[in-house]
């Protein structure tokens, strides 16, 4: 269809730029998924390290004397504090997309969300004992 020569108008709903501040649910979805950014630099960060790891072991002390300047310190800070809230909010919202039966009833969700947590802890205790 040519909506060039359309003579209908649509309706365009107007969206305000604070429009997330409005709900609580939104502005805490909107604040959740601002963190990924974070997340995402992080990741970012790691991969250069793995491939400064590559490149040698000079590389690989200045990439670790470049995350000492104090920015790298204050962008680590928040980054972790972005993680951990990431996280929590993830773990809190896995029970709700998918529900998890057994027979006819409803497991509720808070040994769900206590299932991610040990996990969680039993994967980083394996991986810390890996480095260690």
């Amino acid at each position: 269809m040519n909506n060039a020569n359309s003579k209908r108008k649509p309706y365009v709903r107007e969206m305000k730029k604070d429009w997330w501040l409005k709900n609580a649910f939104y502005t805490g979805y909107m604040v959740r998924e601002g963190t990924s950014l974070f997340v995402s630099i992080y990741a970012v960060v790691l991969m250069w390290g793995l491939m400064r790891l590559v490149q040698g072991a000079d590389a690989f002390n200045g990439w670790l004397e470049s995350l000492q300047s104090p920015l790298a310190i204050l962008f680590h800070v928040v980054a972790l504090a972005a993680c951990l809230f990431h996280a929590k909010t993830w773990f809190a919202l896995a029970p709700k997309a998918m529900r998890i039966f057994k027979g006819d009833q409803l497991i509720p969700e808070k040994p769900i969300v206590l299932a991610q947590y040990v996990a969680l802890a039993v994967v980083s205790l394996i991986v810390l004992i890996i480095v260690a």
